[in-house]
């Protein structure tokens, strides 16, 4: 009986022992969480009662280099529900359904959806919101956005780019210089119940965005249209798959212009163009294929594309050979229409020969026969020594994401009869820009410069951010043969192939080609040219390609006019003035004649002065613009000599 008791006063005193060692311990627990971490879980309680909706930043803008805003943004909304807020669902389904033209079902789920809060529609026109804030419905949110807007729709598409529905850069220069052109969100916090309710007339903490820094760049908005206008003319004029012009500095490696025609407009960049529905069954039309063509549509073929250059690639081939001084300008050849190379016999564009011709004859006629020979004399070693001196090896780095690299043979599988191929354009593939970079070194004094759009970004209360800078080598090519291929060159223009490229009043050196594409079978060409001005200090250079001309597709014949009528438009733009030539003046009969004084005349006295000065033509306009060939009515009097036109024979 005894040890009974004394046992059940040990277990009471170990269950009393028990029961304050845990209360202790509970105590100790309970007073770490209120005193040590009380402000962590007030600030979790705090973070659970609030609801954060961003605020979007404003995308930093695009401007050209002339401060033309090529990129901007236009205000739009947000569109979302807050479940635990809405009062009439059924309502709500109905008008953001119809407003916002989407399906019932796909709205209807989204606002029975248990959530904090669900986005319903981004890029919302500020008119149709507008309309659904009107309606003032318990649980709809309508909050500030941008949308990416481009006021030129269609120009310089492939090089611009475009964003997405999160207005982040997609292609282009918008996701090239992503980083800078983003800005920051902003936020609104607001306050709420443990059911989700906001609280009203509780404090909003809204912490505002940050908009995204301007983009200045070196494409001008007037020498791109000129460009397009230029590539478009050929375009339907060929009836060519596609036109390739860029238009550059070969100094600075600044590009004025890059085009690829047909473009896409970038304000709706998921509608595909004409051309790539071409013999499209719609009915058939897979979500993957549109994938598949929208890419192709986006596709820049100026960096992107590959191709054999042709004749063009022999400013390459006769630099080498000036710079290894293998070839003088005296030097002669003979060209019997073609030249043997091992088992080869492969044939010059001429069918009968050129026959003897020197140096730079031989340049001015594109001879094949003189370019194998030149490629012979130079060697595959030499030639493969200066393709990597002009950057053919490599990316020219320009500052656009999808650039191509060359294709080039390795040297251990170059034989006699590629290196001949070779020299003359032929059995390898480089992109058209870096074709123009390499020749811009040529031309430029021996420079090879990395060619480029962005120039600076700025903040949007101007202040500098940063200037962009890009590497030069320098040494590509001597000064010494950088002039001869310019004088060399020139004479194309002026005497050889390229004589379609001349514009009285400016030197303009350059060189034409006709590549022939693989299958050589296929009777499909790529048409080119590629030159600069003013020949004897260059300023500007240009290359264009015209993918499978129909009929006549011979460089010199339709690429050739091309870059004449862009630097045509161009050269005065940029400052480049005429100087004429005495054998020009002559023979265009330039001069300059005293206006007569048309002022307050009639058209039959005006008529009456014309015939003693004889200053030609006459085309009454009115404002300036050619409106009729024809004057005004007999008696009406001309208000301003702007009002005529004189067009000398």
């Amino acid at each position: 009986m005894a040890r009974n008791k004394t046992f059940n006063r040990r277990n009471v005193l170990i269950i009393i022992i028990f029961v304050l060692i845990a209360a202790t311990g509970l105590t100790v627990r309970l007073g770490y969480l209120m005193i040590v971490k009380s402000a962590e879980y007030a600030e979790r309680a705090e973070d659970l009662h609030e609801r954060e909706r961003a605020i979007k930043a404003a995308r930093g803008i695009i401007y050209d280099r002339n401060g033309i805003a090529i990129a901007t943004n236009k205000p739009v909304s947000t569109i979302s529900v807050i479940h635990s807020q809405i009062k009439e669902p059924e309502k709500v389904i109905q008008v953001l359904s119809d407003l916002l033209d989407l399906d019932e079902a796909k709205v209807r789920k989204r606002v029975e959806k248990v959530s904090s809060i669900e986005r319903i529609k981004s890029n919302v026109d500020k008119e149709i919101a507008d309309a659904i804030r009107d309606y003032d419905l318990d649980g709809v949110m309508v909050d500030e956005d941008y949308k990416r807007y481009y006021p030129f729709e269609t120009l310089a598409s492939k090089v611009i780019g475009f964003t997405g529905s999160d207005n982040q850069g997609i292609i282009g220069l918008e996701v090239a210089y992503e980083k800078y052109l983003k800005g920051i969100d902003g936020t609104i916090l607001t306050l709420t119940t443990a059911y989700g309710v906001e609280i009203e007339n509780a404090a909003e903490d809204r912490i505002e965005p940050k908009a995204g820094n301007d983009l200045y760049i070196s494409l001008d908005v007037n020498i791109q249209k000129y460009a397009e206008q230029a590539a478009l003319k050929v375009l339907e004029a060929k009836q060519a798959n596609n036109v390739k012009l860029i238009v550059m500095s070969p100094k600075t490696g600044e590009i004025y212009a890059m085009v690829n025609v047909p473009e896409f407009n970038l304000n709706s960049p998921y509608t595909l163009t004409d051309n790539m529905l071409e013999g499209i069954d719609m009915t058939t039309l897979t979500s993957e294929k549109k994938n598949d063509l929208l890419n192709n549509m986006w596709r820049n073929a100026s960096i992107s594309d590959t191709y054999e250059p042709g004749s063009s690639f022999k400013i390459i081939t006769a630099t080498a050979a000036l710079e290894e001084k293998v070839v003088s300008l005296n030097d002669h050849f003979h060209c019997p229409g073609y030249k043997i190379v091992e088992d080869r016999r492969i044939r010059c564009h001429k069918a009968g020969g050129h026959g003897s011709e020197t140096f730079i004859e031989g340049i001015k006629n594109s001879c094949n026969p003189v370019f194998m020979e030149l490629g012979a004399r130079v060697g595959l070693t030499n030639m493969y020594k200066y393709f990597k001196k002009l950057g053919l090896f490599q990316k020219t780095g320009i500052d656009l994401p999808g650039e191509a690299k060359s294709i080039m043979h390795k040297p251990e599988k170059v034989g006699a009869v590629e290196l001949a191929t070779i020299s003359f354009g032929q059995s390898f593939q480089i992109t058209p820009l870096q074709l123009l970079v390499a020749s811009s070194a040529v031309v430029n004094g021996g420079n090879l410069v990395t060619p480029h759009f962005g120039i600076t970004a700025k903040s949007p209360d101007g202040s500098t951010v940063k200037n962009f800078e890009y590497p030069v080598q320098a040494g590509a090519v001597s000064k010494e043969t950088s002039e001869t291929m310019k004088n060399l060159l020139e004479l194309v223009v002026s005497e050889g192939t390229g004589k379609r490229a001349y514009l009285p009043g400016f030197r303009i050196g350059g060189k034409t080609a006709t590549s022939e594409k693989l299958p050589r079978s296929s009777n499909k060409y790529i048409s080119s040219f590629i030159g600069f001005a003013p020949a004897n200090d260059p300023q500007v250079m240009a290359v264009v390609l015209i993918d499978e001309p129909v009929g006549i597709y011979y460089g010199g014949t339709i690429a050739a006019p091309v870059v004449s009528e862009v630097f045509d438009n161009i050269l005065p733009y940029l400052g480049i003035e005429e100087s004429y030539t005495e054998a020009e003046i002559k023979e265009y009969s330039i001069g300059t004649v005293q206006m007569p004084d048309f002022i307050g005349k009639t058209v039959k006295e005006v008529k009456e002065i014309l015939k003693e000065v004889d200053l030609g033509e006459v085309y009454y306009t009115g404002e300036g613009d050619i409106v009729s060939e024809q004057f005004p009515l007999p008696g009406e009097k001309i208000e301003r000599n702007s009002d005529l036109i004189l067009y000398l024979k």
